[in-house]
Order: C-alpha cells, then structure tokens, then sequence
C-alpha cells in the first residue's frame, strides 16, 4: 500500500537494504524500468509470510489488485498532497458485512461535505466492495474504503483533476470482544470543529496527535473535551457513560462524529430497559465532572465494539473495574455483530 506499516523485523530488513552515507556521499539509485521497481516491490513483500491485504480496488486502475507490491495510489491525488478526500470503514466478520449500508450512508455524506463527486452511484460502489471482498477470501477484518477528488495536479483546487478516485482495501486482521479496562486521559490536542468533526475525512493529524499524547502518558487512548465543556469523543472512537442511575448517556453528535456503532447502540440498548438493567438510553450533553462521576464509561467503536474504561486521568471510573452493565451493553453489540443474516449483516459470496 501507499503508506504501509511494516512490522520492526521487516523494517530492521529493509534497513540493511538501503546504502548508507552522509551528505554528497549519499547516492540515490535510479530505477532504469517499471520492471525494475517492480522486482525491488516484490523483493520487500517476498519476506512477509502473510499479507496483511489480500486485496485492494482502484478505480484509477479499472479494477481488484491481489499484489501488495502495486498496491498504491498517485503522489499527485488531492487526497495525498491536500487531504481532499473521505473514508470509512466496514466490518468483515465470519464471513459477513457488518452495517455496509450504515457506513455507505455516511460515506456519501461525508463526501458531500467535501464536495467530492462519487465516479460510481451508491449501488455501484456496493458492488465493488462486496466483489473486493469475496476476491479477497478474508472472512474476518475490516474493509476501508476512501474517495478522493482524485489526481491531476499538485495545486489547492481540485478543478484540474479529470475526475474523483475511489479506492478501498481489505485488511485481513483478528479482533475480538473487548473485556478488560483501560486508562485514558483528557486530551490537550483542541477539537477539531463541528464541520470537520462530522465529516469522516482523511485529515486525522489532531487525532494521531491525540492518541500519541495518550501514549505517551501510559494510556491506551484520550478524550476530547470540546469549548464549552462538554465531552466530545476519543480519537476514533465514540464515548458512552452509564451515570449512577443506570441511564445510558451518549453524546450528543451535532459537534462530532456520528459514529455507526454508537447508533446502533442506542437502537439495542432499550433491551436492557424492557429488563429493567437499564433506566433509559439517550443523548445528551456531559460535563467532564458529570463524565467523571459516572458510574460506568466506555469507548464505543466498530471493532470493540465497546471497551471498558476504568480509570480517567489517574482517577477510578465508579469502582474502578469492568462494569456489569458495560459487558451487557458489549454482549449485545457482538451478538449482533456475530448474527449473520439475522441482522445488519450482507453475506459475502466467496468462490470456492
């Protein structure tokens, strides 16, 4: 891919490839051929024993690629040189498509925003993704998907681009039910506004930002606080509270991302009302006091789908430990998530 992530072994290889020097004794190679680059591609992706992306599409190149080593888009797409460009992600499970749809919906409001015009009606990037992922044959991970004013040129508008991309992978990846508590903080990377908030678009610099700042610290992740006080999300993920009167509590999401997740949340929570574990389920506007004097809180997000947290700025969320109604909450999500065709999911028609 454009921008891959080698694992340390990989890199540590990669080092002893490059030559070393300093200043005018530096020399850059110059690749003589396509066929060249492409030999030195493979050679990186020779060592790796599973490919972490099965497959990717681009509609730059008319269709599904199965080699990593050409997985890549253009320097000069808007999306790479000026961030013009949105995304979202779907979930691959035993063989399903988890909330497709939900996630296409916000894809193609999020591309509105950004007044980027799909190549393809909604229906057709349906297709794309649902044949990428059967040519992929990974039954668990996530499918990302981007859409880009597209290349053309290095300049701010996007006038001279011929037409908008659209690219997606999968990524072939395990992830399971969340059990166990984590430690966050709040963040001091400011919000990004509600315009760019709740537009899932590629400019993530305040969310990495973030998420380093929390590292740093010791903790898995941060919260946002926005100008008046009030909590926002986490990096990518949204935040759930259960206050001391077993009333679940979202943020409201006028000033950030409507995450899918976190809605369908709020759609089987009321089951847990009809059995009295629940008092209510709603969104709202918390104050980081409010926040903090929950008795239960929780990161909301697709491969969680819920992950307990259990201490906030060095202080004990309720009693410190994973909470009753947190796992309810949780076994709830992951059963629908795991339902198949049951529910929200798309089943994937993989050749044998």
């Amino acid at each position: 891919m454009a921008n891959c992530n080698p694992s340390s072994d990989q890199k540590s290889d990669e080092m002893t490839t490059l030559e070393v020097g300093t200043g005018s004794d530096f020399k850059v190679h110059v690749f003589s051929s396509s066929s060249e680059l492409l030999e030195k591609l493979h050679e990186k992706w020779s060592s790796v024993k599973k490919k972490p992306y099965p497959a990717m599409y681009s509609s730059i190149f008319g269709g599904i690629i199965l080699d990593p080593a050409i997985m890549v888009i253009p320097i000069d797409d808007h999306m790479v040189h000026r961030g013009h460009g949105v995304f979202d992600t779907a979930i691959i499970l035993d063989g399903y498509l988890y909330e497709l749809d939900a996630h296409l919906d916000r894809f193609f409001r999020s591309a509105a925003k950004a007044r980027i015009s799909s190549p393809f009606p909604q229906s057709t990037l349906h297709s794309i993704l649902v044949q990428l992922t059967a040519a992929s044959q990974c039954k668990k991970g996530t499918l990302r998907y981007w859409l880009s004013a597209g290349p053309g040129n290095f300049l701010l508008s996007p006038a001279g681009c011929p037409t908008s991309a659209f690219y997606a992978v999968v990524i072939d990846e395990d992830f399971s039910q969340c059990k166990k508590g984590v430690k966050v903080i709040t963040s001091t990377i400011p919000m990004k506004s509600p315009l760019f908030a709740t537009m899932k678009n590629v400019n993530y610099l305040p969310n990495v930002l973030s998420i380093m700042e929390a590292e740093d610290k010791g903790a898995f992740a941060s919260i946002w606080v926005d100008d008046e006080g009030f909590i926002g999300e986490g990096p990518n993920v949204n935040v759930a509270f259960i206050t001391n009167d077993k009333e679940l509590i979202l943020p409201s999401f006028d000033k950030i991302l409507g995450g899918c997740t976190a809605k369908r949340l709020l759609e089987l929570a009321p089951k847990l009302v009809e059995q009295g574990c629940l008092k209510s389920v709603k969104t709202g506007n918390l104050t980081v006091e409010e926040a903090k004097g929950a008795a239960e809180m929780m990161y909301v997000g697709s491969t969680l789908p819920l992950l307990p947290i259990i201490l906030w700025d060095e202080q004990p969320i309720g009693d410190g430990k994973v909470g009753d109604l947190t796992m309810a909450l949780s076994d709830l999500l992951w059963q629908d998530m795991v339902a198949g065709a049951d529910t929200m999911s798309l089943y994937v028609p993989y050749s044998n």
